[in-house]
């Protein structure tokens, strides 16, 4: 497959980095390989890489991604070496059922994300509704970015 230039504003939610460490070989894993090319822009916050070591370094991850503590500790930081910064400056709690899904949330309307990327589109269904941000999965992204 193929992939042009084009990109894509998008905020990560957690489960796409853990699929995508998981499983080399899914749709989460070529986005984050799209990510590290600076092909797909990932948009985050302080609070969402704190998240995202939170749910990484959980020993259940770390055994089957293979990933010692410090190797937790070093994907963030490659990861933010490929993100744009986003400051908060407007928290619409609460939206969502999930207090973590809120800073993913928090992200995407304050950086002005085209989408949310998740494997929990149902989560996020407020997004759309209330603030007109597409939810969608990695496979569709690596779809629209391929076009």
């Amino acid at each position: 497959m193929s992939y042009l230039f084009q990109t894509m504003r998008v905020v990560l939610d957690t489960s796409i980095l853990v699929a995508g460490l998981r499983s080399r070989r899914g749709a989460s894993n070529r986005l984050l390989m799209l990510v590290a090319e600076g092909r797909c822009i990932t948009l985050v916050t302080t609070a969402i890489f704190l998240e995202y070591e939170a749910v990484l370094v959980r020993p259940e991850h770390r055994l089957a991604t293979g990933m010692s503590e410090g190797d937790v500790a070093e994907f963030p930081a490659a990861l933010a070496s490929a993100a744009e910064p986003v400051d908060v400056h407007f928290m619409w709690r609460p939206q969502l059922s999930d207090p973590a899904d809120e800073l993913i949330l928090e992200a995407a309307v304050n950086g002005q994300a085209e989408a949310i990327v998740t494997h929990n589109a149902r989560d996020f269904h407020p997004a759309f509704r209330i603030f007109g941000i597409p939810v969608t999965s990695p496979a569709q992204v690596l779809k629209e970015l391929s076009k």
